[in-house]
């Protein structure tokens, strides 16, 4: 998929959707002038094959934007086997609904340290991610498979584990999530010099492809010394949100922002008119 802008999508299905469907849902974000959703598979990717259909016909004919977030229960590096093969499953589960519903890309939060050392567990993931690439290749799925950067220092994914995994796998690529990476350092990531930081060690590490074919998340959060708490609306929090549009719009990044407010898509709104007046 050719990208020529950078577009802002929903965590799942807007807030006035009610209890709609996707008709509903994707209606609405037309009516918005917003660019698309991410399928949010919470507690498993269950989806079924008429509403795949229906997602895929919006993204062939009205070039809408569809990511895809694979469960949360997902740890790549559990102590138990058989965690770690349903784990994999769910994320390959979400490859397939993602393909089926004409989605770019797919996320997830690959793993936890349980105090091992970084290199241990980094190999683990990287052992567990090749079992899905291979998968995908197989299969022919085209869809980015996206490990998330984290919001806990209890949990593997920080900007350089993910930008090393991405260069171990041509079909892995990043997805940052400015937010957890703010709360991941407890206040860091959150200036003009911080984010262009992120965005040219992708584009350099990784290659200019990788912030042309981008998957970001942005919300307002409240996070301790211990990392993220919970999602805020952006305008109740201290994420430097203008400043990171301001950055994305000099590295001319391309892709998809989604935002993970509480109030999707009040603040996808104000990402997306922000932007486009800078």
């Amino acid at each position: 998929m050719q990208f020529d802008k950078l577009n802002f999508l929903t965590a799942g299905m807007p807030l006035a959707t009610g209890k709609g469907s996707y008709n509903k849902a994707l209606s609405l974000l037309e009516e918005m002038k917003l660019d698309g959703m991410e399928l949010e598979f919470v507690h498993g990717v269950r989806m079924s094959d008429e509403n795949r259909a229906l997602v895929k016909k919006y993204v062939d004919e009205k070039n809408m934007i569809i990511t895809a977030h694979a469960p949360f229960y997902v740890n790549l590096n559990s102590k138990e086997e058989e965690k770690i093969d349903a784990s994999v499953q769910r994320i390959i589960e979400t490859a397939v609904a993602g393909r089926d519903s004409g989605a770019f890309s797919i996320t997830f939060h690959a793993a936890f340290y349980l105090g091992q050392e970084k290199d241990i567990v980094y190999n683990q993931v990287k052992k567990q991610i090749k079992r899905i690439v291979d998968f995908v290749e197989k299969e022919n799925i085209k869809v980015w498979i996206r490990p998330e950067t984290t919001g806990k220092a209890t949990q593997w994914g920080d900007l350089d584990e993910i930008i090393k995994l991405s260069n171990d796998f041509e079909q892995v690529l990043p997805c940052v999530d400015f937010s957890h990476l703010h709360a991941r350092t407890a206040g860091d990531f959150n200036t003009y010099d911080e984010f262009s930081y992120i965005l040219d060690s992708i584009g350099n590490k990784i290659g200019k492809y990788a912030l042309e074919n981008f998957h970001g998340h942005l919300a307002g959060i409240e996070y301790t010394a211990k990392g993220e708490r919970q999602h805020l609306n952006l305008k109740e929090s201290d994420m430097n949100y203008v400043d990171l549009l301001k950055v994305m719009k000099e590295f001319d990044v391309k892709g998809a922002l989604v935002c993970e407010s509480p109030n999707i898509e009040g603040d996808a709104m104000l990402l997306k008119e922000t932007y486009l007046s800078l």
